[in-house]
């Protein structure tokens, strides 16, 4: 019986998966043309997947000997030029011995050659030998670095001219970024690498979509007919909500979900099991999950989520290239502007940059329940104004995200009172001036919602209360709720002492009541 897969590349034999050449629309006729391509995605997207499975039919139709081989294992030995380019041929030739009949193989390599031509000869003689033209797929290029990826490059654009005949007939380049990228990591910016791009001899840069939400209902669905366990339409919205179709996420929320959440096949797999799947994979932070979060302390990816996080504009000094490298880690999407990806993104990456304050923060979810089981929010805020009086200062201070510090140790603050018991919604986008959080409270009378938006007074601007008004209101429109809260937080040099500042009121604005806290 196949499952959802989220380690390494799917096999259908296995895996539930949609037809991978489906994403990579073209691609066919750049390999026809004799073209030379790069694809580039974010990690755990699918490159892997796809290109096998594209090798595997090219192969299989008799036309090609289509093959793909890793750049990994240079990885290992990047500051040897001659072990790193033997890693790479040997890659290439081990694959081959796995995924091609023996008369579509490569020759041995031969170590008396040079390694500034090994890959070049090696690819000359395979392709001079073989009864098909050659299309070869160089995974996890970007594994290589400073001069064995520029030997790697430099000997393929070399061998362009001689293809089909005495060189591979199509050659891709997959990774995480597009190789025009490359050459930032290849040398200091005070050396030339005597061309505008180390590959351009590349004709067209694909990347791969992410699943649509028909695909997820597609993908869905092949656990239903295999096994007659539904996805309410509900759960199949929701999961497509919550991932914005990510792959990995999509097939990680639906495992979850069916081998955790609710095994039971002859029962539905509703909303609320995608919802709790959701928190496990948060909870969990599986491979993925951990390897983006480990990037969100680089300076360059500080640079862009830092404004993010906040609501404020990117600093003029940052450069088109950090956003696009965040970007390509799939961190962020653009739409009106910069916003994280996914709502699971959303949510993972406040409590990451927070985890830690989150443990040492003497609160407990008993001390704001109220007898009737609902969130006793006055309780709440009561509490987390003394905690800032007194605490202020010390979790500013250890905060590496400065502009967003006082946003994320409310959240932490919030997230430490809700774990388990309900459920944070977080909206924030570049440019938007604020943050605004739904906590949604199951409680034995139905479902409790309360709103928050977050605002902090900097220097040089006026009181943030009537925009904060406003905003509140046109979130509060789009919830239908009727009461919420905003907290101002004063971030200014001269601010008051925070004895004199904390304060808590009612405002009655548009006709609605909102409790204004200052701090």
């Amino acid at each position: 019986m196949r499952f959802f897969n989220t380690a390494g590349p799917c096999h259908p034999a296995k895996h539930y998966m949609l037809p991978p050449e489906r994403r990579l629309p073209g691609v066919r006729d750049l390999i026809d043309q004799e073209q030379y391509y790069v694809i580039h995605a974010p990690r755990q997207t699918g490159k892997t997947t796809s290109v096998r499975a594209l090798a595997r039919s090219l192969t299989a139709e008799g036309r090609y000997a289509a093959l793909v081989a890793s750049c990994e294992v240079g990885q290992a030995v990047r500051t040897s030029l001659e072990e790193g380019v033997a890693a790479v041929v040997d890659s290439i030739r081990l694959a081959a011995r796995v995924d091609l009949p023996e008369e579509l193989r490569p020759p041995e390599q031969d170590p008396s050659v040079s390694a500034a031509t090994r890959l070049q000869e090696h690819l000359t003689d395979w392709s001079q030998i073989s009864p098909r033209p050659i299309v070869l797929f160089l995974d996890e290029i970007d594994a290589l670095f400073d001069d064995l990826l520029l030997s790697v490059l430099r000997q393929l654009r070399a061998g362009f001219s001689s293809r089909p005949g005495a060189f591979p007939q199509s050659v891709a380049l997959i990774g995480l970024r597009d190789v025009r990228d490359y050459r930032i990591r290849l040398r200091p910016d005070t050396e030339s690498l005597g061309t505008s791009s180390p590959f351009n001899i590349k004709v067209e840069s694909l990347t791969l979509r992410n699943f649509t939400a028909a695909e997820v209902a597609e993908l869905y669905g092949q656990h239903t007919a295999e096994t007659g366990q539904l996805f309410t339409e509900d759960a199949k919205a929701l999961a497509y909500q919550l991932t914005r179709g990510q792959p990995w996420l999509v097939n990680a929320l639906a495992r979850q979900a069916v081998q955790v959440v609710e095994t039971d096949r002859s029962l539905p797999i509703e909303a609320a099991h995608v919802e709790r799947a959701k928190e496990i994979l948060i909870e969990r932070r599986d491979t993925h999950l951990d390897s983006l979060i480990d990037r969100l302390r680089e300076p360059r990816v500080r640079r862009i989520l830092e404004p993010i996080l906040s609501g404020e504009l990117l600093s003029p000094e940052v450069l088109d290239d950090d956003i696009q490298f965040v970007e390509d880690l799939g961190l962020i999407a653009r739409s009106a502007g910069l916003e994280i990806a996914n709502p699971i993104y959303r949510e993972i990456i406040p409590r990451a940059l927070t985890s830690v304050m989150q443990r040492s923060l003497p609160v407990g979810r008993a001390s704001f329940a109220a007898a009737d089981g609902t969130l006793s929010t006055g309780v709440l805020l009561e509490d987390f104004r003394a905690f800032w009086r007194q605490h202020a200062e010390s979790f500013l201070d250890r905060q590496p995200y400065s502009e967003a510090a006082a946003q994320l140790v409310f959240m932490a603050f919030l997230q430490r009172v809700v774990n388990g018991g309900g459920f944070i919604d977080r909206e924030y986008a570049i440019g938007s001036g604020r943050i605004d959080l739904c906590v949604r409270w199951p409680h034995p009378g139905g479902l409790q919602r309360w709103a928050v938006e977050l605002k902090v007074w900097r220097d040089g601007r006026p009181d943030p209360l009537p925009d904060g008004l406003e905003q509140l209101n046109a979130y509060l429109d789009r919830l239908g709720l009727e009461h919420g809260t905003l907290i101002l937080f004063d971030g200014r040099a001269k601010a008051p002492p925070l004895t004199e500042r904390c304060s808590q009121t009612e405002v009655e604005h548009a006709g609605r009541l909102m409790v204004v806290v200052r701090l």
